[in-house]
């Protein structure tokens, strides 16, 4: 069943209250009526109606300052107000649309002309609120969609790491009396199992809300961190050279955070030369500081490689969940826990190809403990 359109008319004189409540209940549009400013504000705390039929000119308080009022409110701002009024010079219009009005009628008033601006004003608010909704269902929708990504991906990835896990656990069984053959088959179900730990670790970071807590920390101590759990995870890897130019800046950071981004970026950057590159995979780190968008200052530490760039197939996918160009069980989160983890931090993490081959990763970091930025 459709809600009538509401409109509160405020008015001092009581008759022009009453040929317009009776004009506009014809229309099926549910009025209420108010005779000064105060009237006018105590109706609208108590239930706000979609459009205000406003009166200029007031004892206690003139329309003007009740729209000034009204303008402070972000939660009722967006109620459109027609001023009602004498005053019929250009100067008196622009003073009222400049305080916030959508239009604005004259005295005498024309109720057929009156009817028909209100109707006007009540389908664009309609439209709005029709417009509003739709983005929260598309929002919705992103959410229901990212989430069910995730899933199928949690499943598909925790599926065949679980069918693996139950190969090596039969070969142990198959070859009980060969020791050898079972360390060997018990390492490569523990590689197995701490895949599954991965992707557990990173569902819960990648979920998690709340924004932990950071304390300042040296920049050198949160690289050198980072570069050394590289290495320890991936020895094979070539050593990666850092720039840093800034000395041993401090900073406000969630440590675990901070490492664990710049590590899957650092890894990222090592597998973009493809699982058939045999030479040297160079991988350069280089730190500076940028001006943001706001004009302050925020720490830069880009990840550069000389790998085969982004893939046009999944480069607007990039930081979605389980997008990944490798064959590898267990992996396409990493990006995806990257930049949600700066986000919480206040940052940000970027991929774009270079202009002579490769790709560079770059982290944002804040200088300041700013607040969690939205997702």
């Amino acid at each position: 069943m459709n809600t009538k359109a509401k409109v509160l008319v405020v008015d001092d004189q009581a008759v022009n209250v009453q040929l317009l409540k009776r004009a506009l209940e014809r229309e099926n549009i549910s009025v209420k009526t108010a005779s000064s400013g105060q009237e006018t504000l105590d109706l609208v705390d108590l239930d706000p109606p979609d459009l205000i039929l406003l009166d200029v000119m007031m004892p206690d308080m003139d329309g003007i300052e009740v729209c000034q009022r009204l303008q402070l409110d972000p939660a009722k701002k967006a109620i459109p107000i027609i001023f009602i009024t004498a005053r019929s010079s250009k100067e008196g219009k622009l003073i009222g649309l400049g305080a916030g009005a959508v239009d604005y009628i004259t005295k005498p008033v024309d109720l057929d002309e009156t009817v028909a601006r209100v109707h006007t004003q009540l389908r664009l608010v309609s439209a709005n609120r029709e417009m509003l909704d739709l983005q929260r269902r598309l929002e919705e929708s992103r959410r229901v969609a990212a989430v069910g990504a995730i899933t199928s991906g949690i499943a598909h990835n925790l599926n065949n790491l679980l069918g693996i896990v139950l190969g090596y656990l039969d070969l142990i069984r198959l070859h009980a009396d060969r020791a050898e053959r079972v360390r060997a088959n018990a390492d490569n179900l523990d590689t197995a199992v701490q895949r599954i730990v991965a992707i557990i670790r990173q569902l819960t970071s990648l979920m998690a809300q709340s924004r932990l807590p950071s304390t300042p920390r040296p920049l050198n101590e949160l690289l050198s961190g980072a570069l050394l759990r590289f290495a320890q995870e991936l020895p094979t890897a070539s050593p990666v050279s850092l720039i840093n130019d800034l000395g041993n800046l401090t900073i406000p950071t969630q440590v675990e955070m901070f490492e664990d981004s710049l590590v899957k970026l650092l890894f990222n950057a090592h597998e973009s030369y493809g699982e058939v590159y045999s030479g040297l995979r160079p991988v350069r780190v280089r730190v500076t500081l940028k001006d943001s968008a706001s004009g302050t200052k925020v720490l830069c530490v880009q990840v550069e490689d000389g790998g085969l760039g982004i893939k046009s197939a999944i480069r607007d996918q990039l930081f979605e969940p389980f997008i990944s160009s490798k064959n590898t069980v267990g992996v396409g989160m990493g990006l995806t826990v990257a930049r949600q983890s700066m986000r919480k931090l206040g940052g940000e993490i970027t991929l774009a190809d270079n202009s002579g081959g490769g790709a560079t990763a770059t982290l944002i970091h804040p200088l300041t403990d700013s607040p969690k930025s939205a997702n």
